[in-house]
């Protein structure tokens, strides 16, 4: 498991954290620790990334179930190719039109997700606070986490789901947690090249999804997969 789904996982996310620099650098900013000592800044920091790194395993808990489906019935390859595929039209149209996808009928749920983290925040800023803020910033819509579930979706074990989404969160943790220290020293040329970088991110796993369906027999990249599960049924009398 940990060379196939934990490392992955947590290279994705390590990967995608340069992606989170700029996208959720202004709500990690908003955040109200400056007021607070070195340490409990630095675990009310903490609290905030184990939030968000619950809800994507959470996420992996029930993509997991899924997955599972889609392996008993055999179609764990062909989805694999299929999700592929669809994450490299995404990176081609950022290409084409240098920004992210948006889909209107997400706006009722940004908005419902945006209201529950203004709601937290005026609230006292204790630790649960934090980690309930860094719970509900795991549920704002992102690319990346998408291309991590649909990754997560082609592993047969639900368990091997749920660890790859939990080391996906860890992965973005380092970066995160800078942000809330630092961010405002990042240069804008800095934080443009990181964003120009997520496309070919998004198109290299979607690469990856493609080579794993295509069942090529290389080891950790296209293992094989199978084709039909078959369970027999043995009566005992």
């Amino acid at each position: 498991m940990i060379a196939t789904v934990l490392i992955p996982g947590f290279l994705l996310g390590a990967a995608g954290s340069l992606h989170c620099i700029g996208m959720c650098g202004p709500l990690s900013l908003a955040l109200p620790v400056n007021h607070l000592s070195k340490t409990n800044k630095f675990f009310s920091l903490l609290f905030y990334q184990f939030g968000r790194v619950i809800t994507y395993s959470l996420f992996g808990l029930l993509i997991g179930f899924f997955g599972r489906g889609f392996y008993l019935a055999g179609l764990q390859q062909w989805f694999s190719i299929v999700a592929g595929i669809v994450i490299l039209l995404s990176a081609v149209f950022y290409f084409i039109h240098k920004a992210n996808t948006r889909f209107f009928f997400f706006s009722r749920y940004y908005t419902a997700v945006y209201s529950l983290i203004s709601g937290i925040l005026k609230k006292k800023g204790n630790r649960s606070s934090f980690f309930l803020l860094g719970m509900a910033n795991g549920l704002l819509p992102c690319g990346m986490v998408y291309i991590a579930l649909a990754t997560a979706l082609s592993f047969p074990v639900i368990y091997y789901s749920m660890g790859f989404m939990a080391m996906f969160g860890a992965g973005t943790l380092p970066a995160m947690m800078m942000i809330g220290y630092g961010a405002q020293v990042i240069k804008p040329s800095v934080k443009n090249t990181f964003r120009k970088s997520v496309p070919y991110i998004i198109a290299c796993m979607g690469l990856l999804l493609i080579l794993r369906g295509l069942n090529l027999g290389i080891l950790f990249i296209s293992p094989a997969l199978p084709a039909e599960v078959s369970q027999t049924v043995q009566c005992h009398q």
